[in-house]
């Protein structure tokens, strides 16, 4: 049985994750003797894995540091970044009716994220959420980070469904290409961390709540794709 398959990006779109990635960064910057990112800046870096925030970080300071000295900031990230991973952050609103609804309507959902796994599934169970989701992936689950195609083609196969039966769940430029690549259609939300506006960057559907989430979702299904369970 092939069920419909919802899969969410993770930070900026389901969780705003944002203020603790932040301090994270902060306090790893603080011991290199850099000044902080300021929020809102800081912000837009979110959503591409630890290594890529910390090298736009670094980039944002003109710095530029040797590989092993970027590894070495990247291990300290994470350690510090999973002791305090659920601190400030919180679920956007309509989260879960939105999730409720997709599910009381036969979907599957799933996660797919640049995060590594641990973390995702860590800041989704300290939230109560990790139970909702079919299949959490992270960017250490297959070797593969968005917007390689293949991430989100393995997320959806683990959930269960098939990329002819799913719609994909985003707030970046990287979330909408991956879909593309994969041939899945992707419904954007316009809260998330991007400095381009989601509606320039051609995505199916874009909201600004939650809760018009499964109405947007569930007319991809019946336009092109089968919203029912089959082969």
């Amino acid at each position: 049985m092939i069920f419909p398959t919802v899969v969410f990006d993770l930070d900026g779109t389901l969780i705003d994750s944002a203020p603790d990635l932040i301090a994270a960064l902060n306090v790893i910057f603080g011991r290199e003797g850099l000044p902080p990112v300021a929020y809102e800046a800081a912000r837009n870096l979110v959503g591409g894995g630890a290594r890529a925030m910390i090298e736009r970080g670094l980039a944002a300071e003109r710095r530029k540091l040797a590989t092993a000295e970027v590894d070495r900031l990247v291990r300290d990230f994470i350690d510090e970044y999973a002791a305090h991973i659920a601190d400030r952050s919180q679920p956007f609103p309509g989260v879960e009716g939105a999730l409720e609804a997709l599910a009381a309507g036969g979907c599957r959902l799933a996660v797919c994220t640049n995060k590594l796994e641990r973390l995702a599934v860590r800041l989704l169970d300290a939230l109560a959420l990790a139970g909702r989701f079919a299949a959490i992936c992270g960017g250490d689950t297959f070797g593969l980070q968005k917007p390689d195609p293949e991430l989100l083609r393995r997320t959806i196969a683990r959930a269960g469904g098939r990329c002819s039966c799913a719609v994909m769940v985003g707030d970046s430029i990287t979330d909408i290409a991956t879909a593309r690549a994969a041939g899945v259609p992707i419904v954007a939300v316009d809260y998330g961390y991007t400095e381009t506006p989601v509606a320039e960057l051609g995505p199916d559907r874009v909201v600004s709540r939650l809760r018009d989430l499964p109405g947007a979702v569930f007319s991809l299904l019946a336009a092109g794709r089968p919203a029912r369970v089959g082969n």
